[in-house]
């Protein structure tokens, strides 16, 4: 569109040299001249023109003076259009103060020549007023096109940020569903191993138990990969207590909060689950203490275990950042997490996030095709 409305300007300052009758090297003069403040004015109109170097500005704007005004000489009004590139130039390259003032003066100067030619008053005030509108018009359309490229630039980052975005979501949803999910059933396949000679019928049944875990691993994938998870504080709770119960760890579990929506619901669990994969990676944990209530309009979640060594710092790239994504997962409905090590010696983690206001709790279209 920019490039259009240069070459009408040209186009019509060109038929208006032909209307003289002039000689045909003047007229090659003219076409050169309209060429090169073209080439002038597209440098000018280019993105980051006002951050070239002052003397590279002066240089051009020089130039593109000197092809603006020596030609009047010869060509006369006809040739007053270039003012106006020249006033949109500087406009576009100068600091605004500066360029709003030569932009006035340049609109000015064509109030001479009509006088000079012996044109009426009117056709001074045409001219005038015609240099400052094609000023206006091409300083407009060179920032809609630098604000076109922008907002395609912008769209196109936007892109990228989502795609990066979706990528740790599924990272950090596989990482808080496999990281417990496999973590127990190594547990209970150990149990097996142990139990399956001497109580066959406990053994058979924690088969069962590693069924329906990989069944629910399979599915929370799938939810995964479609977008959506949904899970649930008490579920989770009674999951932990099998699987740690299956490991020999005295396990208290005590949750004290009413019908939560299906985002804290979830995300609650999701810190339930991470903390039970943290207990289950310790093979001296002895007691595991699991609470949830309701505080000062805050949901808490406390889950803690005597199974942590103060001295052991996992370094290897491997070690996971299962904690790092419950901080993340819990910013983003408003809430909190501290991890530490209590005077005691236990390991706890406490969440803590916002109870939305009663009312109806909505369920996801998602969720209920599931």
């Amino acid at each position: 569109m920019l490039i259009a409305v240069l070459l009408s300007f040209l186009l019509i300052t060109f038929l208006n040299i032909t209307r003289q009758h002039l000689r045909p090297h003047m007229l090659i003069i003219g076409l050169v001249s309209l060429g090169l403040i073209f080439a002038l004015q597209l440098r000018h109109s280019a993105a980051g023109a006002a951050r070239a170097p002052g003397r590279r500005k002066l240089v051009t704007l020089g130039l593109q003076a000197a092809l603006t005004y020596l030609p009047l000489f010869f060509f006369r009004s006809e040739w007053g259009a270039m003012a106006g590139f020249l006033a949109g130039s500087v406009l576009l390259v100068l600091p605004a103060r500066v360029g709003w003032t030569l932009y006035g003066i340049i609109g000015l100067t064509m109030l001479c020549l009509p006088i000079e030619d012996g044109k009426p008053l009117s056709d001074s005030a045409y001219y005038a007023e015609s240099t400052l509108l094609c000023g206006l018009v091409v300083y407009g359309f060179t920032w809609l096109t630098d604000l076109v490229v922008r907002v395609q630039a912008t769209r196109g980052e936007l892109a990228r940020t989502a795609v990066a975005n979706e990528r740790l979501r599924f990272a950090r949803d596989l990482h808080d569903l496999l990281g417990y999910s496999l973590s127990a059933i190594t547990l209970k396949c150990e149990l097996i191993h142990r139990i399956a000679l001497s109580h066959p019928e406990r053994a058979r049944e924690e088969i069962e138990s590693v069924l329906t875990i990989s069944r629910q691993s399979l599915a929370d994938v799938r939810m995964v990969a479609s977008g959506y998870r949904k899970m649930s504080l008490s579920q989770e709770a009674a999951s932990a207590d099998s699987v740690l119960g299956a490991a020999g760890v005295d396990v208290e579990v005590d949750i004290r909060l009413g019908p939560l929506t299906p985002q804290v619901d979830t995300v609650l669990a999701t810190v339930l689950r991470e903390g039970i994969t943290n207990a289950l990676r310790h093979s001296e944990v002895g007691r595991c203490t699991i609470r949830a209530w309701e505080q000062g309009g805050q949901a808490m979640l406390s889950v803690v275990n005597d199974g942590v060594d103060p001295g052991r710092r996992d370094l290897s790239p491997h070690r996971g950042s299962g904690l790092g994504n419950l901080a993340v997962r819990l910013s983003d409905v408003g809430g909190s997490l501290i991890a530490s090590v209590r005077e005691d010696g236990c390991f706890e983690i406490l969440a803590e996030t916002p109870l939305p206001p009663a009312g109806p709790v909505a369920v996801p279209e998602s969720e209920s095709v599931a």
